[in-house]
């Protein structure tokens, strides 16, 4: 993970927290746990080199343990220090963790303890989701928070091509894939002008 010194030391405490509190409540899958590293925080990380120059707001959607939101907050904290990032997470202890991260690493960023639907429209610059839910209901997350000049990104498994298929039935959308450097059969789905078909 190529990131600097400070940013490294961050994301370190962040394992740390993750370990700690993966004992107490399900963050992450025991098994994942051991390849945190790779499986977890530089899948995120991955996002982060895609948000865009002109971005000044980041929402990520059913947060979880953090990924990719906190990660991508931490990475981008140095950088871009004028972006401000928002985690949606439903569950309050997992809310009670995110706020951890953020006070234990310094890096300030939003946790939202909601569902998503209940959310008002944030209107996000980006916008992001990592193993939420199939692509067609994550476009009507998406049509509710991302701003219509926003950006999408949604890391895929490898059978995006199935689920971009049946989402452009219901929705039209731009399509840029990125693939992942975590995973070769995976994608990072790049979506924009998004709009009901």
């Amino acid at each position: 993970m190529n990131v600097s010194r400070e940013t490294s030391e961050r994301l370190a405490t962040y394992l740390e927290l993750l370990k700690k509190w993966s004992k107490k409540i399900n963050l992450v899958s025991p098994a994942s746990l051991k390849d945190a590293r790779s499986r977890h925080f530089a899948d995120s990380i991955q996002l982060a080199r895609l948000c865009k120059e002109s971005a000044k707001t980041w929402v990520d959607l059913g947060s979880g343990g953090g990924f990719p939101g906190a990660v991508v907050a931490i990475v981008l904290a140095e950088e871009r220090p004028d972006l401000s990032m928002t985690l949606v997470e439903s569950d309050q202890r997992k809310c009670a963790f995110l706020r951890s991260v953020s006070r234990e690493t310094s890096v300030p960023f939003n946790v939202i303890a909601k569902r998503i639907e209940d959310v008002a429209p944030l209107k996000a610059d980006m916008l992001s989701a990592r193993a939420l839910a199939p692509l067609t209901d994550l476009c009507t997350f998406a049509e509710r928070h991302l701003h219509k000049d926003g950006t999408a990104l949604f890391p895929k498994g490898a059978k995006w091509v199935d689920e971009v298929k049946t989402a452009q039935k219901k929705w039209r959308f731009s399509l840029q894939t990125h693939t992942s450097e975590t995973s070769p059969e995976a994608v990072i789905l790049e979506i924009g002008e998004l709009s009901r078909a």
